[in-house]
């Protein structure tokens, strides 16, 4: 077993790495207050805080001390965390990918004189595991349209990514209604523009149809309501005033806790 590490697999760096523990949910970040004249505590709820990884490795004698540490410098170079969040997938998990970094030294322990072992501890800022193959869903008609998620554990914070066309006049736009919550698109939109809407990040852009960004969009978006989907049954509702409609396609972002 092992683990892929920014597109480069463990054992390719000479390692053998295997899980030693899981945490089956990330630790919490409680909200608790005192409350004068109030038993106990005023509990305002929680949010998960960063997960941690931990991986335990072990490098195969190498003939020689010299020649474990050039495998050391390689690993060092390969998971420096100056270079910021990385894709890691674990063998164990294939169906999830982590956006993490080192967050501990290497510290090799001599085994042999030419084999060593140590525990790499990985940190994820964003606590949840997202799909590598995720579900996608698309809608070229308006009205309303049944979406399901079948990946995943939580709710997700989708990409939605409009095409179709409206003018600049204040009766000209498009609607998009996701469980209930409306988000109403006004502004300029081309025929030949996408306009990408990023629920997780909170950020909107247009592109051409190749996907080159051509412009903030944002300005766009009538209110700052991005859309989120339930884990199972979601509706979408699409509907249009002295606007065009072309397609909505939809990538679920599918997500574990």
């Amino acid at each position: 077993m092992g683990f892929m590490y920014n597109g480069i697999h463990s054992k390719n760096m000479k390692l053998k790495a295997r899980l030693t523990s899981w945490q089956a949910s990330p630790p919490l970040r409680n909200s608790y207050e005192i409350v004068p004249g109030k038993v106990g505590i005023a509990d305002f709820g929680c949010d998960s805080s960063e997960r941690y990884i931990k991986v335990s490795c072990n490098i195969y004698p190498q003939r020689t001390f010299e020649n474990l540490v050039k495998v050391l410098d390689d690993i060092s170079a390969w998971l420096n965390p100056m270079e910021g969040l990385k894709q890691l997938v674990l063998d164990d998990v294939p169906d999830r990918f982590f956006l993490a970094r080192l967050n501990t030294e290497i510290d090799c322990e001599r085994i042999l004189s030419s084999a060593g072992s140590f525990e790499l501890t990985f940190i994820c800022p964003n606590p949840n595991g997202y799909a590598i193959t995720d579900e996608q869903f698309t809608f070229s008609t308006t009205g309303s349209h049944e979406l399901v998620r079948n990946i995943g554990n939580i709710n997700s914070y989708p990409i939605y990514q409009l095409k179709g066309n409206i003018d600049s006049s204040s009766s000209s736009f498009v609607t998009i209604t996701t469980n209930g919550e409306e988000l109403k698109l006004i502004g300029r939109l081309a025929s030949n523009e996408i306009l990408v809407i990023d629920s997780l990040l909170l950020t909107a852009k247009v592109t051409d149809l190749n996907g080159n960004t051509l412009r903030n969009g944002l300005p766009i978006l009538d209110e700052l309501n991005f859309p989120i989907l339930n884990k199972g049954s979601n509706e979408i509702i699409i509907n249009t005033n002295n606007a065009t409609f072309s397609e909505l396609n939809i990538l679920a972002n599918s997500c574990w806790r």
